[in-house]
């Protein structure tokens, strides 16, 4: 059915909500978080600045920060409960995404009568926890217990391999959180938003943004796009290795994006991050690599695919980011989730201050006056 008798397929083009957390333009490129232009909040803020500032609507005091630091510092282990279903998750073989589905729903465990903000904070320091701590069990290795002298970007590269990280890589994940913490009203966004409008819980709330997360069509695969780097190899190999790809119908990964018809504001912030973080401590030439594909990709999608204006997204510079920071594929979307949990907190936030039910309404086109027949008839 059309949009012109009141059916929005995927409510496309509905607007659900009024929020102060992020602003996109797709036309422009423009991604604006809680008033700051991408760029100069990603590349400045530490993450826990960033999550204070969506959850309070400003920046936090020296002491604020430190206090907040502490707090999530403090929250960081696991109850043993949560601690053995990861063990039971990884003898099963579960990917890392269905482990922090499963470990999502204890994270508040002992603390269930907590305020609002306590629990947040309980969530935003677990889920990081979950994430390295599984990906250690489904490597053989015990977990990592939590350094409390490290922020909350530099503890989660500790936890995944023992090693304090170097100020390039941290700055570099601070970034890529901060850049991943949120994007308007998508579909995890608005799963989180569904729940707590019930007046549920915030964790069965970021429980359900999880599962929406896992669904590829939203949580997207970052993976692929470092793949084609690769399998080029050398820079004098891109332009006829993309070019089979396209003349076979393949889709070259890591460009085009759903909303943005310009270049991803989030892929202009993370392949700085990058440039910056591979030349302090880094492989230079897979970067240049990278770029070169980069080049190469956007150039020939011009020609192959006129009037689309296929440009780069979130996707190829994360893969590069991450890859660069040690991390292996399969992580990367509960990386992602690490960062993005704080935004689906603050919109639950908003939610809740809203109060209302979200309740959107349906269309019956099944059949009508059907008559009945009995089972000995059937």
């Amino acid at each position: 059915m059309s949009k012109n008798n009141g059916f929005s397929p995927g409510l496309e083009g509905i607007v659900a909500a009024e929020t102060e957390l992020s602003h996109v333009d797709g036309l422009k490129g423009e991604l604006i978080i809680a008033g700051f232009p991408l760029a100069r909040l990603a590349a400045n803020a530490t993450f826990e600045e960033t999550t204070f500032l969506l959850w309070n609507g400003r920046l936090p005091t020296q002491t604020e920060l430190d206090k907040f630091k502490q707090e999530l510092a403090d929250y960081r282990p696991l109850p043993p409960v949560t601690l053995n279903l990861l063990h039971e998750a990884a003898k099963a073989n579960s990917t890392p995404m269905d482990a922090l589905r499963m470990a999502a729903a204890t994270l508040d465990l002992g603390n269930s009568d907590a305020a609002h903000h306590t629990t947040a904070k309980i969530i935003v320091a677990r889920v990081a926890t979950i994430v390295a701590n599984y990906h250690c069990l489904q490597q053989g290795k015990a977990p990592i217990a939590p350094n409390p002298s490290l922020g909350h970007a530099a503890n989660f590269l500790y936890m995944l391999t023992g090693d304090v990280p170097s100020n390039a890589r941290v700055r570099g994940l601070e970034t890529y959180l901060n850049t991943v913490v949120d994007h308007g009203l998508n579909a995890s966004t608005f799963a989180a938003r569904v729940i707590v409008a019930t007046q549920s819980d915030l964790v069965s709330a970021i429980a359900g943004a999880i599962g929406a997360l896992k669904g590829p069509l939203h949580g997207g695969a970052p993976g692929p796009a470092l793949d084609t780097v690769f399998e080029i190899g050398s820079a004098e190999r891109a332009e006829a290795v993309l070019q089979a790809k396209l003349d076979a119908g393949e889709r070259l990964m890591g460009f085009g994006h759903r909303v943005y018809k310009v270049r991803d504001p989030r892929a202009e912030v993370l392949g700085a991050a990058a440039e910056k973080m591979f030349r302090a401590d880094g492989d230079m030439a897979l970067y240049e690599l990278a770029k070169s594909v980069e080049e190469t990709a956007v150039r020939l999608l011009a020609i192959h695919k006129p009037g689309r204006n296929l440009q780069t997204n979130v996707e190829f510079y994360t893969a590069l980011l991450l890859h660069g920071l040690g991390l292996d594929t399969d992580i990367f979307t509960p990386t992602f989730a690490v960062g993005r949990t704080a935004g689906w907190l603050a919109h639950c936030f908003e939610q809740i201050e809203y109060g209302r039910l979200i309740r959107p309404q349906s269309r019956y086109t099944g059949t009508l006056d059907r008559a009945w027949m009995p089972l000995e008839e059937r």
